[in-house]
């Protein structure tokens, strides 16, 4: 466990190199918006974390199959939006509090109701996908609709994949087949540690302005 803690804070004090896939090379075929879309939540921990986590949490709801596709649609939604221009706001630290209000969550032991589960799974998704939708919006002239196409796609399974994955893991072979379950609640330690350790580190610069004005 220990071992394990210290590779996550090192993942956590890395900045996301993430989020570029193609090393930097501009997204020209539905090929490159397909390997971009599955490789930006893979080498993205934040995203990476919060979908797995999505996926042991909705384990425990009474729609383990459904509940992360909300997630999903929500995503695309955000990452539709930021493409045609409409930000959301404070997408960072939204995303840190996502990591430590769900881990939060699976750390305390409770289960989620389907009903509260769609919601927070579909309110953060709106915001993982806004910082998703930056990759493509950052592009000078846009992309074509095939590299969007691809994108999104990518996104979408590769996503739901890991969600279901982790579910499944968590069950099968950590054992937790119930919300109380300790390596469940670990897991939810985990994911809430990271995400307090972000949610700081983006409060760090306004507290610090607005304290000493720097």
């Amino acid at each position: 466990m220990k071992k394990l803690l210290t590779a996550t804070l090192a993942l956590a004090a890395t900045p996301a190199l993430a989020h570029h896939p193609l090393g930097g090379m501009p997204m020209e075929t539905f090929a490159h918006g397909l390997l971009s879309g599955v490789g930006h939540p893979v080498l993205g921990f934040d995203h990476l974390f919060f979908v797995a986590i999505v996926g042991v949490a909705a384990l425990f709801t009474a729609s383990r199959f459904a509940a992360p596709a909300a997630y999903i649609a929500a995503m695309l939604a955000g990452c539709g939006l930021m493409y045609a221009g409409i930000a959301l706001p404070m997408q960072e630290a939204v995303i840190a509090l996502s990591l430590l209000v769900l881990g939060g969550v699976v750390l305390s032991g409770r289960a989620l109701g389907t009903t509260a589960a769609l919601a927070l799974f579909a309110g953060f998704g709106l915001f993982h996908g806004s910082a998703f939708g930056g990759a493509i919006a950052a592009q000078e002239g846009g992309v074509g609709g095939a590299v969007l196409v691809g994108y999104l796609l990518g996104l979408g399974v590769i996503q739901y994949a890991i969600a279901i994955a982790a579910g499944w893991v968590a069950e099968k072979v950590l054992g937790a087949t119930e919300a109380s379950a300790v390596n469940a609640r670990l897991a939810g330690a985990v994911v809430a540690g990271v995400g307090l350790f972000l949610t700081l580190e983006a409060a760090e610069g306004p507290l610090l302005s607005a304290a000493f004005g720097v």
